[in-house]
């Protein structure tokens, strides 16, 4: 039903991308328009996992998306300050037929524009969207130098600082978590093992893990405190700080730590689930509808997951009808995964000894007894498979 319809998609992110292959594939006439000059990311990780992985299998991206990233064989929690193993979850044991792919953002988002411009999809770089005017029929776009026009249907994927998320909810202010995050990516000796490493300490955390062929290491770390700091991934910070604020983890998280000549810092903040995804031709997706915290690494597979829910919406039930049930099948899943994100924190920062002694004890006892349950708590979302909606 979009066959030939008119489709513009705020943003180049990973969102904006899969929703302009998914669309371009079904037919429609898509075009992305980025703010930045040109489609270019800093160095960071990203871990997509089976859920993800199945739609970009069911878009034809998945042998390239295999041979671009590696794969993950596994997550492993340690204490931060002794380094002691707490619970490693190796997938060819706990969930063998899984696929969890590593991948440096960078080489994402070029696989997701190329397949976007194989699919008829265009890129406009450089274009700064001021304000979208949701109308019963085609909103009206007001591009930076131009007057006000339609564009068709507008996709929203333009992220945390979304022109039309304001358009359709007002705008509410975020609230501050107390945690903020720094992230950089390093060279790797050789010796690390293809897995994420979480290292669990008193108020903080920091997750690693390969990148690029084992080349390169990306960390996220996270600290508690009540100082903010602003929000976006863009704001660079002395490495020191970094070093300062974990120098009391173990030997193996300090090699890491030595190694950071460059680093970014940003506050981590709550953002409520937008309440309304769609007026007229228009819906949101990813950041700009459900912003999540990074403890769940589910940010940028729940933006994968919408783009490619919204496509076949829209394709199955037109403009008209398309948006709402696309709000219907995916409002309830972000929702959970964005609670879950919330409370896996404190899971990382016991601050008192005790509580990180009896909560490591108990975690290391059923990683002996039952890992496979232990890990099966998580089923719900790597198990899903929106493809088959």
């Amino acid at each position: 039903m979009i066959k030939g319809q008119q489709i513009t998609v705020l943003g180049a992110g990973i969102g904006g991308l899969t929703a302009a292959v998914a669309l371009a594939q079904r037919g429609a006439d898509v075009t992305v328009l980025e703010r930045a000059p040109e489609i270019s990311e800093v160095g960071a990780g990203l871990q997509i996992s089976p859920n993800g992985v199945r739609v970009l299998d069911a878009l034809g991206l998945g042998d390239t998306a295999r041979r671009r990233a590696m794969r993950g064989r596994g997550v492993w929690l340690r204490d931060g300050v002794s380094g002691r193993e707490v619970i490693d979850f190796a997938f060819d044991n706990v969930a063998p037929d899984a696929t969890f792919l590593l991948f440096h953002r960078a080489d994402l988002i070029d696989l997701l524009a190329e397949a976007a411009q194989s699919a008829g999809a265009k890129i406009r770089c450089g274009v700064t969207v001021r304000a979208v005017k949701p109308t019963r029929a085609d909103p009206l776009v007001e591009v930076e130098g131009d007057a006000p026009c339609s564009m068709g249907f507008v996709v929203g994927a333009d992220g945390l600082h979304s022109v039309l998320r304001p358009a359709l909810n007002g705008v509410r202010k975020p609230v501050f978590t107390g945690q903020v995050a720094w992230r950089a990516v390093v060279p790797a000796t050789g010796r690390e093992q293809a897995e994420a490493t979480i290292f669990m300490g008193p108020g903080r955390h920091m997750v690693t893990y390969p990148l690029r062929d084992g080349l390169l290491i990306n960390i996220v770390a996270v600290e508690e405190r009540s100082a903010w700091a602003d929000e976006g991934w863009n704001h660079t910070d002395d490495p020191e700080n970094l070093r300062r604020a974990f120098s009391g983890f173990c030997d193996d998280a300090q090699a890491l730590l030595e190694r950071v000549d460059r680093v970014h810092l940003w506050g981590l903040f709550r953002h409520p689930v937008a309440l309304e995804w769609h007026r007229g031709h228009t819906a949101l997706l990813g950041d700009a509808a459900h912003p999540t915290l990074p403890f769940m690494a589910q940010g940028a597979v729940m933006a994968i997951e919408d783009a490619y829910v919204l496509a076949n919406c829209l394709d199955s039930e037109g403009p008209e009808q398309g948006p709402a049930l696309y709000q219907a099948l995916r409002r309830p899943r972000v929702e959970r995964i964005v609670e879950a994100a919330n409370k896996n924190a404190r899971n990382y920062h016991y601050a008192n000894p005790l509580a990180r002694r009896v909560g490591h004890g108990a975690l290391r006892l059923a990683g002996r007894l039952a890992p496979q349950k232990v890990f099966g708590r998580f089923g719900w979302i790597y198990n899903a498979d929106v493809t088959r909606l």
